[in-house]
């Protein structure tokens, strides 16, 4: 780089002392009109020349250059997000209809779930409770679906840690945001009555 710095300077100083040297001589050989023409002419290739010198030099330092690699390693593991907006509201079986065990269910759908898998077209979500209802308690669970097949309306009632039921299968690969889920609870009334307990259910995003 100093080296072609130092070759632009002497190139720029050279042209200096020609121009400067043309000058002076034309002054002197104005009057002498049989060298006009060849002077003039001689004056302009010097300088298309200079100038063509120049530039060459500039572009010599323009296109110095240095260069480094480096050499980057990348990789994308499997990745299995999925999450929830937060807990349903409370379900309380109110009323029922005369002559009939089976009471009035009630929904709640005010929730929704996301997820994001980059594994394969075969991920699923499965659904569980903490502990398996009593005999005459029904808890059912609907996760609706744009990235793979909903199971419909499932009865979760019954389900463990260990035995998870499938309420969405074939889950593409991306991302599905904002998927309402609707919890649905009934109970039969010779099933008794049920003081406030909490149910914890778990959703996993598997293959």
């Amino acid at each position: 780089m100093e080296l072609i710095e130092n070759m632009t300077f002497c190139v720029i100083s050279g042209l200096a002392r020609v121009l400067r040297y043309v000058y002076q001589n034309d002054q002197t050989k104005m009057n002498n009109t049989k060298h006009i023409t060849s002077e003039t002419t001689m004056k302009k290739s010097i300088v298309i020349l200079g100038v063509a010198i120049f530039s060459m030099a500039l572009a010599s330092n323009v296109m110095a250059q240095a260069t480094a690699n480096q050499t980057v390693s990348l990789a994308v593991n499997a990745v299995y997000k999925i999450a929830t907006s937060g807990n349903p509201g409370g379900l309380t079986i109110t009323t029922g209809t005369a002559g009939t065990d089976a009471l009035s269910t009630v929904s709640d759908n005010t929730t929704t779930y996301s997820i994001t898998q980059n594994v394969a077209g075969t991920v699923k979500v499965t659904a569980n409770l903490d502990a398996a209802m009593s005999a005459g308690y029904t808890l059912q669970l609907n996760l609706a679906s744009t990235k793979g097949t909903s199971a419909g309306t499932v009865d979760i009632s019954g389900t463990t840690p260990g035995s998870a039921l499938n309420v969405v299968t074939g889950i593409a690969l991306g991302a599905d945001a904002n998927q309402t889920v609707t919890y649905t609870f009934g109970a039969n009334a010779s099933a008794g009555t049920l003081l406030s307990t909490n149910k914890v259910v778990t959703l996993t995003l598997t293959n």
